[in-house]
């Protein structure tokens, strides 16, 4: 089946199962939706999601597939595009591989915490982004936030400034802009597996690696480390999209009802993720890890630098981040 013709049937399905409301085999045919994410069955989000299809179950069979066994990691974007996939969890890393000016919210420091994060979606800096993603394919349905990343350390040094991660092998992801990341917070970044970064912890291949705080607890890795720097210098998430022509295949009705669901799903989803960084940094401190604050302010402006400087920041729309900095100002 073509791409067009698979988006034709799919704006069919969605608007015969409107209207549809008489009892018969027809009225149980509900059009479906396919959404993919890369998160594990226990996470948190993963839950939010089977919230989002229980509460529009009477209109759409919202289909759930985590740890990306419907789609590879990566290229939920692409699929999606494809008419491949309805709906997916994207990085927006992904997104700027695709869209440079997107680029400005994986820089470190750019976004403060979760409630800038919110401020900045909802403002004419989230409008002016999501026309972009919708001229690429795709409709913002809402951001997902996962926690603050925080950098977490094997040796016993003591980290206030930039300048004393320099010489620290940092464990990034792989790709450009995750390891500029690490540069621009004053350490010498190396690209890693996930999966292998507890045994090159434990072996001292590498000095620290940066995660949100969940992750630390679900990997162990405070079992190799000795302290978390808690240095908030990326606000962890990705954004829940939809296919833009499954989104204008639905009716206003239909568009309110999905939305209305992301939004109560997703919000419940980020107050747990706020309250289990709470709680894990008392568990870390029981496990014998040290927890502490750097100096900020220098590490924001060290980053600032770097990026400015970079060939990042070229494709940034002009004002832009001194709009998002004034938004932050005001979310404070």
């Amino acid at each position: 089946m073509t791409n067009f013709t698979r988006r034709s049937a799919m704006a069919s399905a969605i608007a015969l199962g409107a209207a549809i409301t008489a009892n018969g085999a027809l009225a149980q045919d509900l059009p479906v939706l396919r959404l993919s994410s890369v998160v594990s069955e226990n996470d948190i989000r993963a839950e939010a999601f089977q919230n989002i299809s229980d509460a529009v179950s009477d209109t759409f069979d919202l289909q759930v597939y985590n740890g990306a066994t419907l789609v590879e990691q990566g290229s939920e974007l692409t699929a999606m595009q494809r008419g491949n996939l309805d709906i997916g969890l994207v990085a927006p890393q992904a997104i700027a591989n695709q869209i440079p000016e997107w680029s400005i919210l994986t820089a470190a420091y750019v976004l403060q915490d979760v409630d800038h994060l919110e401020t900045v979606f909802d403002s004419e800096v989230g409008e002016e982004l999501n026309a972009m993603a919708e001229e690429a394919g795709i409709h913002i349905l809402a951001p997902v936030y996962f926690g603050s990343r925080q950098v977490n350390l094997k040796p016993e040094i003591d980290v206030q400034t930039p300048e004393d991660l320099n010489g620290v092998t940092m464990r990034m992801p792989g790709g450009d802009s995750w390891q500029f990341l690490g540069t621009a917070i004053g350490a010498k970044p190396t690209p890693l597996a996930y999966a292998e970064v507890y045994t090159a912890l434990q072996t001292g291949a590498i000095d620290g690696q940066d995660n949100p705080l969940p992750n630390d607890y679900n990997m162990k890795f405070y079992e190799v480390t000795s302290q978390i720097v808690l240095m908030n210098h990326l606000v962890g998430f990705d954004v829940l999209a939809i296919a833009n022509d499954v989104w204008e295949g639905m009716t206003a009705e239909q568009q309110e009802m999905l939305s209305s669901a992301v939004d109560e799903a997703i919000a419940e989803s980020t107050q747990r993720h706020l309250d289990r960084e709470e709680e894990l940094i008392s568990f870390f401190e029981e496990e014998g890890l040290r927890v502490y604050e750097p100096d900020r302010a220098a590490f924001r402006e060290f980053a600032r630098e770097a990026y400015l400087n970079s060939e990042f920041a070229e494709s940034w729309p002009e004002g832009m981040l001194d709009t998002i900095n004034e938004l932050g100002e005001s979310a404070e």
